[in-house]
Formats: structure tokens, sequence, C-alpha cells
């Protein structure tokens, strides 16, 4: 597998596991979206910074 592949396979990922929550429990799902859009722009940029670095310590993690 080259680079290529393995960014498609991690985007492929990342779509089935954006996908589950709306497809478990699309109420809930659109009750937290709409908690989301509520918030100022610096809470959305450190929630998304958390997010960001816990997938880089998961990587990590895997990795070793």
């Amino acid at each position: 597998m080259d680079m290529t592949d393995y960014f498609f396979s991690a985007l492929s990922l990342v779509f089935v596991l954006e996908g589950i929550m709306p497809f478990i429990a699309p109420r809930m799902y659109r009750k937290m979206m709409r908690r989301l859009s509520e918030q100022d722009d610096r809470s959305l940029r450190y929630f998304g910074l958390g997010i960001m670095l816990v997938g880089v310590a998961i990587l990590y993690i895997i990795h070793q």
C-alpha cells in the first residue's frame, strides 16, 4: 500500500465513524449539533483542538 491508499483508508474510516451517531440516534445527534452551533468560536476551537490531540495520542499509542 502506498501513502494515498492509507490516506483514503483513514478518510473512509472517518466517514464511517462520523455516520454512526446520526444513524443510531438521530434525535440526540440533532440536539448535540444544535448545542455545538450555539457555542462561541473560541470554545469550538478548543473542542476541535482537544479532539485532534486525542486522535494524535491514539495514533501514537497504536504505532508504539
